[in-house]
């Protein structure tokens, strides 16, 4: 685990686990989050054919200075660790979990009632609007690896395809640890936080549509 330490936030990150990250108000609620988690991610392990997922000992290697983003509620600090070369075992591992992933979300975006439940605040994205909210900042996201695909219509199943492949043909690579492109993100970075985006609306969807 590595820890993204914001102003008033903190968010646990699970290092061998991509998208596994919760945000609290301190370390060990944090920490504890990503236990509560464990039985939502294991769908997602398998779906990725990678059986057996358990946190086991939580045991944190980093702690990376967070901010503003952390406190809103999204992991913004790169980690040192993610410098670290990717090999092709890792890049396949990692890019089998962003594929399920994406397909948990879609399978539950097809299930859910349009308006979904609103939050305690009365807020909340219903179905279809947080549907083209994951999709568009994965838009934005892919840009950080030098993928770059113009705005498009979130229905048409055609573009959406075509980005993710991209996606994955760049983030299954072995890398070097170096983002691909200036200004960019390294790969084991990146493929974090698109799951983790894609997780937190799926899981968020699930509680809102019951």
């Amino acid at each position: 685990m590595y820890l993204e330490l914001g102003p008033k936030k903190v968010f646990a990150c699970s290092v061998d686990w991509p998208g596994l990250c919760r945000v609290r108000s301190g370390e060990e609620p944090a920490l504890d989050a990503l236990r509560e988690y464990e039985p939502r991610y294991r769908p997602i392990a398998e779906r990725a054919g990678l059986g057996g997922f358990r946190l086991g000992e939580l045991t944190v290697v980093e702690r990376a200075r967070g901010g503003s983003s952390t406190d809103f509620g999204a992991p913004g600090a790169i980690p040192e660790l993610d410098a670290a070369p990717v090999g092709a075992e890792e890049a396949g591992r990692a890019v089998a979990l962003m594929r399920a992933a994406w397909a948990a979300f879609a399978e539950a975006a097809a299930e859910s009632p349009a308006e979904l439940r609103k939050g305690p605040r009365g807020g909340g994205r219903d179905r279809d609007k947080m549907v083209a909210h994951v999709v568009e900042a994965e838009r934005s996201y892919a840009r950080k690896v030098g993928v770059r695909h113009r705005p498009f219509d979130v229905a048409d199943p055609g573009p959406l395809a075509a980005l993710r492949d991209e996606l994955v043909e760049v983030l299954g690579r072995p890398s070097d640890g170096a983002p691909p492109v200036e200004r960019g993100w390294p790969a084991r970075y990146a493929v974090r936080r698109i799951v983790w985006h894609v997780l937190d609306h799926l899981w968020e969807m699930q509680d809102r549509a019951s």
